[in-house]
């Protein structure tokens, strides 16, 4: 009898403490905008939350959502721009947590060239990368300085923002990081120039976010998840040499210039609270979006974001 209830006691704690798996989706390759993910997966914080965390770069960076919403991975990191969007074009998506807390989006020019105000790109040409969100966004930076979008001459440069820049290809760009372009610029010895969106009529919002299918999600696991990214969180704000270290170590290609000044730059705009929700940012964005006429109705805010409870 009692090897019976030893062997019980023994499966019992096993089982209570199996590990959960999870797959998270990332929005693009590993960069410095990820740091909390990396480093808590590196420093052991998932599997202190009972969980092993599958991390997935994908080939197409607007597939993560979309198989989040068909239920084949728990988590997306995506944008707060493109999950209004994707709402209203029927996914089944919420935003659970946030990953960086402020818009990275800015309009870039150079800072010695003839473009010394935003009121000077009237008759130029911007260079963009994903219509959409970026023209509604630039319609409000040049609006507030007199000039409209029928006034600017748009060129899509497919992702290639900085160097199209740098060429003279276009005058500005929209959809450039100020984390990453800036920098790109910088190294290559031409100074740049960002012009804050946040600062110029476009409602603040969170760049980078997880989402879920809220039909498909596991409540539990995923406030295990945010707990971990909020502890690897405090740890680079706490010791920011140290994390980029263990983040750096991690993959070759992150060991150069470029990603070490975005890590500094990056740094102060992860979200410390990551499982907290600011209801009134995304009911202004929403709004901002109907009034843009992107969207053609206004969504409550928890059909759009939601608090993940323990």
């Amino acid at each position: 009898m009692k090897k019976l209830l030893t062997i019980a006691a023994l499966f019992w704690t096993t089982s209570s403490y199996a590990t959960d798996e999870m797959t998270l989706l990332l929005d693009w390759f590993v960069n410095p905008d990820h740091g909390p993910v990396i480093v808590a997966d590196e420093l052991g914080y998932f599997k202190e939350q009972n969980l092993s965390v599958e991390i997935i770069a994908p080939a197409d960076p607007s597939a993560p959502p979309k198989l989040v919403a068909a239920g084949q991975a728990d988590l997306a990191i995506s944008y707060q721009p493109q999950l209004h969007l994707q709402i209203h074009e029927g996914l089944p998506l919420r935003r659970v947590g946030t990953l960086v807390a402020t818009p990275l989006n800015c309009l870039l020019t150079l800072e010695d060239g003839p473009i010394q105000s935003i009121a000077d790109l009237k008759g130029k040409k911007i260079g963009f990368s994903v219509a959409g969100v970026e023209e509604a966004v630039l319609k409000a930076v040049l609006g507030k300085h007199g000039v409209s979008l029928e006034d600017v001459e748009m060129v899509n440069v497919n992702f290639s923002l900085s160097p199209s820049l740098m060429s003279g290809q276009v005058d500005a760009v929209i959809g450039a990081y100020r984390n990453f372009e800036l920098n790109q610029m910088e190294i290559e010895g031409v100074a740049g120039r960002c012009y804050y969106i946040e600062e110029e009529g476009v409602p603040a919002y969170d760049e980078l976010i997880y989402v879920a299918n809220p039909e498909r999600m596991d409540s539990d696991k995923i406030f295990r998840f945010l707990r971990a990214t909020e502890k690897a969180t405090q740890y680079i704000v706490n010791n920011p040499q140290k994390s980029w270290e263990i983040f750096s170590a991690t993959a070759k290609e992150l060991q150069d210039e470029l990603n070490a000044r975005a890590w500094v730059d990056t740094l102060p705009r992860f979200a410390l609270r990551p499982l907290g929700l600011d209801s009134g940012r995304y009911a202004r964005f929403e709004q901002w979006l109907a009034d843009s006429g992107l969207i053609d109705s206004v969504n409550k805010v928890e059909d759009i974001a939601i608090e993940i409870q323990p």
